[in-house]
């Protein structure tokens, strides 16, 4: 009984992964919700943060970050890029980022 508390590095890195995939595609929901209203640069701006979040996405989940980003990317009319494996504190403020654009 009481609080759990995650101690080691392992655990960590877990939670901070879970933490910012849960908030990427929160943020890429509402974005999907708005598509239609949305300007080519924040199509194009979430096609980048789901093929980012592609590297930290197991199973299923990368695969649907893949679809996502392909079809984002579309929408902007803009080509299919490669991405590089960013850092989660980076991909985490792209994110809150996009999240302020999206409202």
């Amino acid at each position: 009984m009481g609080v759990y508390r995650v101690t080691s590095p392992a655990a960590q890195a877990y939670v901070a992964r879970e933490r910012v995939l849960g908030s990427g595609i929160t943020a890429l929901g509402l974005a999907s919700e708005k598509a239609a209203s949305l300007d080519k640069k924040t199509l194009e701006k979430c096609g980048d943060i789901a093929a980012k979040l592609l590297p930290h996405a197991p199973g299923y989940a990368g695969r649907l970050m893949q679809a996502s980003a392909r079809l984002f990317w579309a929408l902007a009319k803009v080509k299919e890029k490669e991405i590089k494996v960013v850092p989660l504190e980076e991909l985490e403020k792209e994110i809150e980022e996009l999240k302020k654009i999206l409202g």
